[in-house]
């Protein structure tokens, strides 16, 4: 895209910043889009589970159900309560909607289409993430409220937890595809078994999809593990005192944060834009709507799991994170790498 405005006559530095706000909004936008219809995907899907209608009102089937939700926050007033640190009260929600699109930023929709195709995609993803836990823990404190501040201690003891055991994960996938790039990762799941694409059909790796599914659940801070927002002990968590446009800034990040790990879990395990067939007919469909049915199948699991399983214990939740997860993954390095050694790297000889 920087070449095509070269060519209209902008020089290099106005054309690049030009093709870099342009698939910022290519991105950002969709998404927007993306986030207000599964939000009406999920309550439909949980309506069904529960044998009910969900939104059927507004719009035809519903569909703009989600719309309505949002130009009614966007209407409400702001309520600041009064003893609330005021400057950190407003920040806290937009560090959180911020961070969770500063992550799509190296997302691979189809080959050479991604917004900046950096060397370490996996490590600015993992860094970035790691940056969503501040949204909650000030809006905890700022509030100076007691049910968003334990929700804010929960918050950060279990996204501290639980990346630790998905950062192992990382590092077995970055073993195997030899790169921290997260489109090299996509290239190298092709031809497992001579028809297969993904991680996830390799043995060694299986487990660790599992394991990262659950652990995006609970870093994303979804049922069964939304303990920082349980109603029956915390009336909404870190979002108690927030209301109007402060709330919705709240889900719009954590539903934009919901299908970011949808896509790591398609990108890492299942082939990202790749068919789940290596055949060659099957390459003709777009690889970026390949990306999109993956996403859409593992919200549907996400939303399967909210509507079905039991909130865990706060202690359960732990002892998952720590004394399942952490050595299970933390065994995994050490099977993937010395079978690694073995075969590809010559350890044997």
């Amino acid at each position: 895209m920087t070449a095509f405005f070269q060519n209209l006559g902008l020089p290099y530095d106005g054309a690049w910043l030009l093709s870099t706000v342009i698939g910022i909004l290519l991105i950002a936008l969709p998404l927007m889009l993306a986030v207000a219809m599964i939000i009406y995907a999920d309550r439909k899907i949980w309506a069904a589970m529960a044998l009910r209608r969900g939104p059927n009102v507004v719009g035809p089937f519903g569909l703009l159900q989600s719309f309505a939700d949002g130009a009614k926050v966007f209407l409400q007033e702001t309520i600041i309560p009064s003893a609330a640190n005021r400057t950190l009260f407003i920040i806290a929600p937009i560090i959180t909607f911020t961070i969770a699109l500063m992550a799509w930023a190296v997302i691979p929709f189809q080959v050479g289409v991604v917004l900046a195709n950096i060397n370490v995609g996996l490590l600015y993803i993992l860094a970035v993430s790691s940056l969503g836990v501040y949204g909650i823990v000030l809006a905890g404190w700022a509030s100076n409220s007691k049910y968003p501040f334990y929700s804010a201690i929960r918050a950060s003891a279990q996204m501290i937890s639980y990346e630790v055991s998905i950062g192992f994960i990382l590092i077995t996938v970055v073993l195997w595809a030899g790169s921290f790039n997260l489109s090299t990762i996509v290239e190298s799941q092709k031809g497992y078994y001579g028809f297969l694409n993904g991680h996830g059909f390799n043995p060694l790796l299986f487990p660790m999809a599992i394991i990262f599914l659950i652990s995006a659940m609970a870093e994303t801070a979804r049922a069964p593990f939304d303990l920082t927002e349980a109603e029956s002990e915390l009336v909404a968590g870190y979002q108690t005192e927030y209301s109007s446009m402060s709330f919705a800034l709240y889900w719009l990040g954590e539903y934009a944060n919901v299908l970011l790990m949808c896509a790591l879990n398609a990108i890492l395990f299942w082939g990202g834009y790749l068919p789940p067939f290596d055949w060659a007919p099957l390459y003709y469909v777009p690889g970026i709507l390949w990306l999109f049915a993956k996403i859409l199948f593992f919200f549907f699991v996400f939303s399967w799991v909210k509507a079905t399983v039991p909130r865990y214990r706060y202690d359960q939740l732990m002892r998952l994170g720590w004394k399942i997860f952490l050595p299970t993954s933390l065994l995994f390095v050490f099977l993937v790498s010395g079978f690694l050694m073995l075969t590809r790297y010559g350890g044997a000889q």
